[in-house]
């Protein structure tokens, strides 16, 4: 039998991620002391850097019995020309999944090819799926079933938006995305969700009458080059308490973090009462220790 693998959201499908979500909230409330992982190895492969996804990861698997190993470019042979192929072939051997977090997406989906294992994106160029899934764990929590609601990102159309897009395609809900002329997110992706998605070059448009308000910040992992740029290319963009008053009344407001106070999002909207961020950010253990009981059990 194939490994089943998470690399974007369309890999567990609609049921599949309801079915995360009410297992990640379950164990959340009754945290119970099994051990189901006990013996089983994760590796987490980080060509970026991580605070939520190492160490959710690690102490997910150290809650459910198991143990993560991190490698990093410079502690494999990976990082010193080794083909992607054989790596994977090698870590499929050692380990019972394996967890990316990359720059390339057509990497990730190359290692996957030749992995007998189970294979997480921890965040690719293109795609972050493993955040959407606390993301929306964390709607769930608040306000119930997100389907037929109204999501407003308000910024860059980057690997955050991707997902949030192939999320409201397989959830339902509306997203409207407000991104500066340049940012847009990928057209082919947009075009997939239908009517599910529209753009909108003004915020105050996508956020009029939202139930959640997400961003993320300006200039990410890759971009600093181009930083002072994208600082006045999103000053329109900024998520402060103006902005939230177009907002539904008990709209909430997520960022995946790390934030930059006083730029993509004012300290009285992250620090304020319709703020969930740190609720998002515990939700990031609950939801991958969830994907791996569905992706390591299920395949056992």
């Amino acid at each position: 039998m194939s490994a089943r693998h998470f690399l974007s959201l369309d890999d567990l499908g609609a049921s599949g991620i309801d079915s995360v979500i009410a297992s990640a909230i379950a164990r959340k409330r009754e945290a119970p002391t099994d051990r189901p992982l006990l013996g089983r190895t994760l590796a987490m492969m980080f060509e970026k850097s991580s605070t939520r996804t190492r160490v959710s990861f690690e102490a997910g698997m150290t809650r459910l019995g198991g143990h993560a190993i991190f490698l990093s470019p410079g502690d494999t042979q990976i990082g010193r020309g080794e083909p992607v192929e054989d790596t994977a072939r090698v870590l499929s051997g050692m380990c019972d999944a394996v967890m990316v977090r990359n720059h390339s997406h057509a990497v990730l989906e190359q290692f996957a090819a030749y992995a007998s294992v189970p294979v997480i994106n921890g965040l690719t160029d293109r795609l972050h799926p493993c955040q959407l899934l606390a993301d929306l764990q964390t709607y769930v929590e608040h306000r119930g079933d997100i389907r037929g609601r109204t999501v407003a990102w308000i910024g860059d159309g980057n690997n955050m938006c991707h997902s949030y897009i192939n999320a409201a395609r397989l959830l339902g809900f509306h997203l409207r995305i407000a991104a500066p002329e340049g940012y847009a997110p990928d057209d082919s992706l947009v075009r997939a969700a239908g009517d599910q998605v529209s753009i909108y070059d003004k915020a105050q448009q996508a956020a009029d009458g939202a139930d959640l308000v997400v961003t993320d910040v300006w200039a990410s992992m890759g971009d600093e080059q181009s930083r002072e740029a994208r600082l006045a290319d999103f000053a329109n963009f900024q998520v402060n308490k103006a902005l939230m008053s177009w907002a539904a009344p008990d709209a909430l407001f997520m960022h995946c973090l790390p934030a930059h106070r006083g730029e993509e999002v004012s300290a009285e909207v992250i620090d304020g009462p319709a703020s969930v961020v740190w609720d998002e950010a515990e939700n990031r253990l609950h939801a991958q220790m969830a994907l791996l009981l569905h992706l390591l059990e299920a395949g056992a």
